[in-house]
């Protein structure tokens, strides 16, 4: 039987999969998939994973193998490589934002203190992992958790905060120092 060569990780990649396990760790869904062959079927498992650190980092991957346990181990690998950062304002987002991912969207709002995440099971798991204590969602069309997941992220990275949309606009100087003119 051959054996499966593993791909070396970077220098960035290594500390990102072996910093103590301080992050929050979500299995969303594990599914058992089948590929037909000539000889019957072949089963193997996909794991839908959410990962976050609770102060503004997220992520989330599908990771397939054999095993169970070896489709959760890669797809919490895959989801601490695609992390990115979310602005958290008052334990809530910054503004309303619409994220779409095929026949899925979902509307995000922010919500005042104590009212808590109102969302869906998927929903939830992203919004807790990245750090938000209170906001209100709506799920617009699908409800399938793998779409509707990425519609969250790209819900979040839609995010900018009020002084990121000033800087945008061009009504805050910059904050690197320009050519002085004399």
């Amino acid at each position: 039987m051959m054996e499966k060569r593993r791909r070396v990780l970077t220098s960035d990649e290594e500390e990102i999969v072996q910093q103590p396990s301080e992050l929050i760790e979500q299995v969303i869904r594990v599914s058992r998939v089948a590929k037909v062959v000539k000889g019957g079927k072949r089963f193997s498992f996909s794991a839908l994973v959410v990962v976050g650190d609770g102060n503004g980092r997220v992520g989330a991957a599908i990771g397939k193998a054999g095993e169970t346990v070896d489709a959760i181990r890669k797809a919490t690998e895959k989801a601490k490589k695609s992390m990115f950062k979310v602005p958290i304002v008052n334990t809530t987002i910054p503004h309303e934002v619409i994220g779409r991912w095929d026949a899925a969207k979902i509307l995000l709002k922010p919500a005042t203190r104590g009212t808590g995440i109102v969302a869906g099971g998927p929903v939830r798991a992203v919004l807790e992992a990245a750090g938000y204590a209170n906001v209100l969602t709506k799920s617009l069309g699908s409800n399938t958790a793998v779409n509707v997941i990425w519609a969250t992220l790209d819900a979040l990275r839609q995010l900018k905060t009020r002084e990121e949309i000033l800087q945008i606009r061009g009504l805050l100087p910059s904050r690197q120092p320009g050519p002085k003119t004399e």
